[in-house]
């Protein structure tokens, strides 16, 4: 598949970066674990097996928050490799700290812009999976632009699924919502596995978010595409 790499950084980031408190046990686990689990951003292909110590499927996780369906996910699947990139600090020292009391082997983090840990660091055909739950729906017609989801976006995730792999979206704002249906339908080099939206998988468990979106009434879509051979 053709690697659609741009040759000029993304104007347009779909995340505000805002300042945030790092409590003391996040910051201990960014102190202790962070040199072991943290994988620097670099504009140079990740050395997959070199970073996680073995060779098995990767699957990227984009924007995790908190981090707890992330943690979860990688408990449940320890036989895969996960890599979380998350911008905002107090999320990877929640992480971090999540991955000292599980003793979670299978996980490292990046700590920068999605976009450019995709088109930068990962090869092209070998991801195993990628998940994207939540993203900030940008509410506001002017900010539509911000939204992660995107046809040159999909297209560079695309490229980076392994034949077979799968791309798993999650929202809990319809507008949203349908507008990843129309855009992930679009991509030629991605398959709906449903007609229109997915049940949620097993291997995707409810967040902290989610749980109060639901309490509040909102609905929740899930999405499930995968890469066409």
């Amino acid at each position: 598949m053709n690697d659609p790499r741009p040759e000029h950084s993304r104007p347009i980031r779909s995340f505000v970066l805002r300042a945030g408190r790092m409590g003391p046990g996040q910051q201990r686990a960014l102190e202790n674990l962070g040199p072991a689990f943290l994988q620097p951003y670099a504009a140079q292909l990740l050395d997959v097996p070199a970073a996680f110590g073995r060779a098995a499927p990767l699957t990227v996780e984009i924007g995790f928050g908190m981090g707890d369906a992330t943690a979860a996910i990688a408990a449940e699947l320890p036989e895969r490799n996960f890599l979380g990139i998350e911008v905002h600090p107090p999320g990877v020292g929640a992480l971090l700290k999540l991955i000292g009391e599980r003793d979670l082997r299978n996980l490292r983090i990046v700590q920068h812009d999605a976009v450019e840990v995709l088109r930068d660091m990962i090869a092209p055909d070998s991801l195993a999976g990628v998940h994207v739950y939540f993203p900030d729906p940008w509410h506001k017609k002017r900010h539509h632009k911000r939204r992660l989801i995107q046809a040159p976006f999909v297209a560079l995730l695309a490229s980076r699924l392994a034949p077979g792999g799968y791309l798993h979206a999650a929202t809990d704002w319809q507008p949203y919502a349908e507008q990843m249906l129309e855009v992930l339908g679009a991509e030629t080099a991605l398959a709906n596995t449903a007609d229109g939206f997915a049940p949620r998988p097993a291997w995707r468990p409810p967040t902290r978010f989610e749980n109060r979106g639901l309490r509040l009434g909102h609905g929740v879509w899930d999405l499930l595409f995968t890469r066409r051979d």
